[in-house]
């Protein structure tokens, strides 16, 4: 299960007072928030970052809420999708389902109700995933096992939620900041602190077997993947 301050949330809405108060309230949860004032950078930010949720205000600045949903799920972007509306008519809740939400929120709602539905959103596609494989790599989530070339590899607890983290990211690169939100709720205890953490998880994940898997992306951050896109 995720815990909250692994889950990184895109907040698509354009009234800036709703956005900076639930921008606010999840980071002091421990949820990491990036924030689009309008549909056209909101649908951007969807397409190319690594969200966990996406918060999705119906009506925006060029591009409303149902046509960016549509268009994700139409390029097969799976992330979990909560739609922010005051429109509360049943068939407002139809379309929104349609274009591919997955949970839908009226206006005004409580915070706290946003967060639980958030946290609920965000297990819903790793809860899917089970175990995980790349090339002779097999992580065993529910296990909490990891075997490469069916050899069992011990990892700290801290390595294991890096791992975790990236597993589920893969191939994607995750930045430095997000792995210590993971890890710290952004607060690392030294400025080395991750930097060590890595260094030991390559050594069990990579050092013994002829092909790395964790790779350092310059000014961008961590990937999990086969092929070499970092030193």
């Amino acid at each position: 299960m995720k815990t909250s301050a692994s889950i990184m949330v895109l907040l698509i809405e354009d009234d800036m007072d709703i956005a900076a108060t639930v921008n606010d309230f999840l980071e002091l949860e421990g949820i990491e928030c990036d924030h689009a004032y309008d549909g056209e950078s909101g649908l951007d930010l969807a397409k190319t970052g690594n969200y966990d949720v996406i918060l999705l205000d119906l009506m925006l600045p060029f591009r409303d809420g149902v046509s960016i949903c549509e268009e994700l799920r139409n390029e097969g972007v799976d992330t979990p999708v909560l739609m922010l509306t005051a429109r509360d008519t049943l068939d407002d809740k139809l379309e929104g389902f349609q274009a591919g939400a997955d949970d839908y929120l009226v206006k005004p709602y409580a915070l706290e109700e946003l967060l639980m539905r958030t946290r609920v959103l965000s297990r819903r596609r790793s809860g899917e995933i089970k175990r995980f494989s790349i090339e002779n790599l097999e992580i065993d989530f529910e296990a909490r096992s990891v075997k490469r070339e069916n050899q069992e590899i011990k990892i700290s607890p801290t390595g294991w939620l890096i791992l975790e983290v990236l597993s589920r990211n893969s191939p994607k690169v995750v930045s430095r900041a997000r792995l210590e939100m993971a890890l710290w709720k952004g607060e690392p205890p030294d400025s080395n602190a991750l930097k060590t953490h890595l260094y030991k998880l390559r050594k069990r994940i990579d050092r013994p077997f002829e092909t790395d898997l964790i790779h350092t992306v310059a000014g961008q951050g961590i990937a999990l993947r086969e092929e070499e896109n970092g030193v």
